[in-house]
């Protein structure tokens, strides 16, 4: 009867979460909202000055502009705006899907400021005397394009065109100029110049007492649009500067989407079928935690009303390959369980027991990176920074207590009892119960590798590659982005092949000098322009407008300010430093100081392998290459933790009294580890590489770098950390020794 309810128990919980993935699936990814990246659209950051001297910009202040700025991306028609407040004098905003970006740049900064003047240039009235929401698209008698609008007070208009009228012939003129201040006057057809329009001067034969006026000027129909527009997004209570912007065209977000997901849905694929091969029964659960740790991730992120960005899809699917990971770890505990000639059941308990504390301080270590990730991260790097937050603690939910329920189901039903085949172990590799005890080490595939004794040769070729890397360092340097290097990066897309000298062409025609242009795409048909300096908001106007005529589509456009720059590589250096200082501080704690120094020192190996790595190669270095750098700093100590972990647990059963015995329990548990290491690095590069043939070009550099990471990860994992801490820790064993002459028969205590 037990054995039957259980099994029953399995197969309902599995009808269950099929019915609800089956059912809610579908919704929960239309309610997620895109970010820019994928379905195109705007971001800027705005540095906030003073509208006029004296004045201080504090929380107020800011509040203020965030108020009038939403109320002018309510003209532009944006459903979901992100506007955000950073620091003290900054504002971010992200329009997602907004359909023109060039009105939407000239919207939100530009002061379209109203003037009523006499002839003596005596400002009677502005735009603080108009309506709210009161202007807009009207026509004159002949037809002509004009913007009527609305005024607050007709006793007061009724006031200033009776003082008007009294002047007399030819003095009886209301003058009415339009300012653009800190803005593009499309009217004047100059960027970026504070200079007043003159747009009419009406003749005043008789007093108006109304609240309604006309205003005729040599207008398009799209101008008096736009001009009504920027009257009824009021006045900003401050200068907006820009020192920060992208742009990505509609065309790029979807392509970049569709791209993404088939490069996702290839790699989830192969961990599967991996995993199922592998692993056997205990994979077929990996498969159903894993799909039910996809549900969740975007369940949560639909309750948290999050924006997907395509760095976020990134560390979705990488954190797939990761969330196996605690998987494997409790597979090859049970499997060793098993081939000491336990039974099922208590292989299972044994296995989940001793993998719990590894798999714990292996998230946390991530869960650390992604922190600081977060912290200094700009937008798009949050994003990739959430998810992977994310993605850890709901992957040890289900790979940990999900793995748990499932595989416990079946077992405790003792339908698994004697055969363990099921979970990939032949008979022949079972060891006799009779003949093992608690000092039994069960026998692997590399028990005649000795990793220790090449330890120098290691240090050497390591070695050598840090000099030649600070040498093509100090030669070659790194290629940096705009992101760091500040200018102007121009992302165009062709349907057919593009080539250097056609662009170098077509930006000479918008009298525009690209510092580099490359080439990228399967076929060459995405060209990457970049340009000293940023481009002000006319150039980028005409740039986006030609280019889409061109192509059909509208280039991707980021500027980035010196200022900006600076900030980011600072930050960037201070989120390697503290993520760095933080891993310190947790593994001194888990572990000791020694296992600590020794995983920093393999970490800033792998990350210093992808600096050099970029410098060799010259390929862009981005914000996503340090999203890279510190995803490979926190994945990489998991393989280093499961490794100190094993070496922990040998030390508890042997007592070490040589250097030899250090050296044995380093090579027993990098011998006893090599399995789980190779395949959860496998899980995590058949991601990688998914998104590097399938994925989009725009985290290409991305994928790149993770991949070199997670190579150079296992080995610094294997020849590095554990090879330098039995360097450190036989020293201070010696020390021990030469401590306690007077002890000779005493154990060491290590």
């Amino acid at each position: 009867m037990v054995k039957r309810s259980r099994i029953l128990a399995f197969f309902l919980v599995l009808i269950i979460l099929a019915g609800t993935l089956g059912t809610t699936t579908k919704g929960i990814i239309h309610n997620i909202k895109l970010g820019l990246d994928l379905q195109g659209g705007f971001e800027v950051l705005y540095e906030v000055k003073p509208a006029k001297k004296g004045d201080k910009i504090d929380k107020t202040t800011l509040t203020s502009t965030v108020s009038a700025l939403n109320k002018r991306i309510n003209v532009l028609g944006v459903s979901e705006p992100n506007i955000q407040v950073e620091g003290k004098n900054r504002i971010r905003v992200q329009l997602a899907g907004v359909k023109d970006q060039n009105q939407a740049r000239q919207i939100l900064s530009t002061q379209a400021k109203l003037t009523f003047r006499d002839v003596h240039d005596n400002v009677l009235m502005d735009g603080s005397d108009l309506a709210e929401g009161g202007a807009k698209l009207s026509f004159d008698e002949h037809g002509k394009p004009s913007v009527a609008i609305k005024l607050k007070d007709a006793d007061k208009f009724k006031q200033v065109t009776e003082k008007v009228y009294k002047m007399g012939a030819p003095n009886n003129l209301l003058v009415i100029w339009l300012d653009f201040k800190d803005g593009v006057d499309s009217y004047a057809k100059e960027a970026g110049k504070a200079k007043p329009k003159y747009i009419s001067a009406a003749a005043v034969n008789q007093v108006f007492d109304q609240t309604d006026v006309s205003i005729v000027g040599n207008f398009t129909v799209d101008e008096a649009r736009q001009l009504a527009d920027l009257l009824n997004a009021g006045a900003l209570p401050v200068e907006l500067k820009e020192v920060y912007s992208t742009s990505i065209g509609a065309q790029f977000g979807e392509n970049a989407l569709q791209k993404t997901i088939l490069a996702g849905i290839i790699g989830v694929a192969l961990i599967f079928l991996f995993m199922i091969a592998f692993y056997r029964l205990p994979g077929v659960i990996a498969v159903i935690t894993l799909s039910a740790y996809i549900y969740l991730i975007l369940l949560i992120f639909d309750w948290m009303n999050g924006v997907l960005t395509l760095p976020g899809i990134a560390a979705l699917i990488l954190g797939v390959g990761m969330a196996v990971d605690a998987n494997i770890i409790t597979y090859e505990r049970i499997k060793e369980e098993i081939k000491l000639g336990k039974s099922i059941m208590s292989a299972f308990r044994t296995g989940n027991k001793g993998s719990f504390a590894t798999i714990l301080d292996a998230n946390i270590t991530t869960i650390i990176a992604g922190v600081v990730l977060f912290v200094y991260g700009t937008s798009s790097v949050k994003g990739f920074a959430t998810m992977l937050i994310i993605s850890i603690l709901v992957s040890f939910i289900t790979a940990v207590y999900g793995t748990r329920l499932l595989l416990g189901l079946l077992v405790n039903s003792r339908v698994l009892q004697n055969k363990p085949g099921y979970f990939g172990v032949k008979k022949s590799e079972i060891l006799d119960i009779a003949q093992t005890n608690e000092h039994t080490e069960v026998p692997t595939k590399f028990d005649r590798w000795d990793f220790v004794k090449h330890s120098k040769k290691f240090f050497i070729f390591s070695g050598a590659l840090t000099v030649v890397g600070i040498v093509a360092l100090l030669t070659m340097k790194l290629n940096l982005g705009i992101d760091f290097a500040s200018g102007t990066r121009v992302e165009i897309m062709s349907d057919s092949k593009l080539n250097v000298q056609q662009l170098e062409d077509q930006f000479q025609k918008l009298n525009l000098q690209p510092k580099d242009i490359v080439l990228s795409g399967k076929n060459e048909e995405v060209g990457v322009a970049r340009f000293i300096g940023v481009l002000n908001k006319h150039e980028i106007s005409e740039l986006k407008q030609y280019f889409k005529e061109q192509y059909g589509s509208e280039p991707n456009v980021s500027t980035v300010s010196p200022t900006v720059g600076k900030e980011l590589a600072r930050n960037a250096l201070i989120a390697v430093l503290i993520s760095s200082l933080g891993i310190i501080i947790y593994v001194t704690i888990r572990f000791e100081m020694y296992m600590a120094l020794a995983a920093i020192v393999s970490l800033l190996h792998d990350a210093f392998i992808i600096v050099m790595f970029f410098s060799f190669t010259q390929l862009e270095v981005d914000l996503t290459f340090i999203a890279a750098v510190l995803t490979i700093i926190g994945y990489s100590i998991n393989d280093t933790i499961v490794t100190f972990d094993r070496i922990r647990d040998l030390m508890k059963k042997r007592k070490v009294k040589t250097i030899e015995d250090l050296q044995h329990v380093v090579n027993r548990a990098l011998q006893q580890t090599l399995t789980r290491s190779i395949n959860t690095v496998l899980t995590v590069i058949f991601t990688v590489v998914a998104l590097l043939m399938f994925g989009s070009e725009a985290i290409r550099n991305f994928n790149l770098a993770l991949l070199v990471g997670l190579v150079s990860g296992v080995y610094s994992s294997l020849f590095i950390a554990a090879q330098l801490w039995v360097v450190w820790k036989g020293k201070q064993l010696k020390k021990g020794k030469t401590k306690k002459p007077d002890h000779q028969d005493a154990e060491p205590q290590v």
